[in-house]
């Protein structure tokens, strides 16, 4: 059965500073001393969740060319999310960057309402999900953990990915929603938040972590510091857990408008 090893880094970000962003991780990535295959990066990470200012990427722009250099230069798939001007708004696009230089992406779907994301971010249309060693993966953005019936596994992915900048205020309800998610999915899921506070003051502790298709802790970063986590998810035992209990097979039917 296949393995699939991830690198989740958890960092504080300079508030649109993309140039010392960009250095952090280059070396953080330098520094990773275990063959990975996946390098997962907070939501927004070169800029910080600054969706009212002026500090979008183009389409191919500089912070997309960097993912493509690191992923060629880690032998890794890279993958985080960065605002991406679209008209006269912005897109939350979660890039999955492969090291041979393909690129796919997915753009967020629930935008924070509280926050005004809706004003300056356009909502994305498509579902998607990825494949990396015979897992299949969906990629979600920090709100969209609220949302279980977009998140609603019909047995198409085994991995659930979510990117954030999860304020600490509301921490409870960010722990509590991963591991909800990875228990009525049956499936793995990691949550990679930030640390630091950001350009308007708000804070975040982190609570960057991987869950296993029962919702135990597979590994935990420490509240409030910089790491960088190393874990290896095994797709037999959830295989053989998903046969032992089928609860997949007793969903009820249902269909998306996306």
């Amino acid at each position: 059965m296949s393995t699939l090893t991830i690198a989740s880094i958890q960092t504080s970000l300079n508030w649109i500073d993309k140039e010392a962003n960009l250095a952090v991780f280059d070396d953080k990535m330098a520094h990773i001393d275990t063959a990975v295959d996946l390098i997962l990066l907070p939501e927004t990470f070169a800029t910080g969740f600054a969706i009212q200012l002026d500090c979008a990427e183009p389409e191919n722009g500089e912070v997309l060319n960097w993912m493509i250099a690191q992923a060629k230069l880690t032998s890794a798939v890279i993958a985080g999310s960065v605002l991406v001007q679209q008209g006269d708004k912005k897109a939350n696009r979660f890039y999955w960057v492969w090291p041979n230089g393909e690129v796919k992406f997915y753009d967020k779907r629930h935008l924070f309402c509280l926050g005004k994301e809706g004003e300056f971010v356009k909502a994305g249309e498509q579902r998607e999900v990825f494949t990396l060693n015979g897992f299949r993966i969906l990629p979600q953005v920090c709100y969209d953990l609220r949302f279980p019936v977009f998140q609603r596994s019909r047995d198409d992915y085994d991995v659930m990915i979510n990117v954030a900048n999860w304020p600490a205020a509301r921490r409870k309800v960010w722990d509590t929603l991963l591991m909800a998610r990875a228990m009525e999915n049956q499936c793995y899921v990691i949550g990679v938040n930030r640390v630091g506070d950001d350009g308007n003051g708000v804070a975040h502790s982190g609570g960057s972590a991987v869950y296993d298709f029962k919702g135990d802790t597979l590994a935990k970063a420490k509240d409030n510091e910089n790491s960088v986590l190393i874990t290896t998810l095994d797709k037999e035992p959830l295989e053989q857990f998903k046969q032992s209990f089928p609860a997949h097979l007793d969903a009820d039917g249902f269909s998306l408008d996306c």
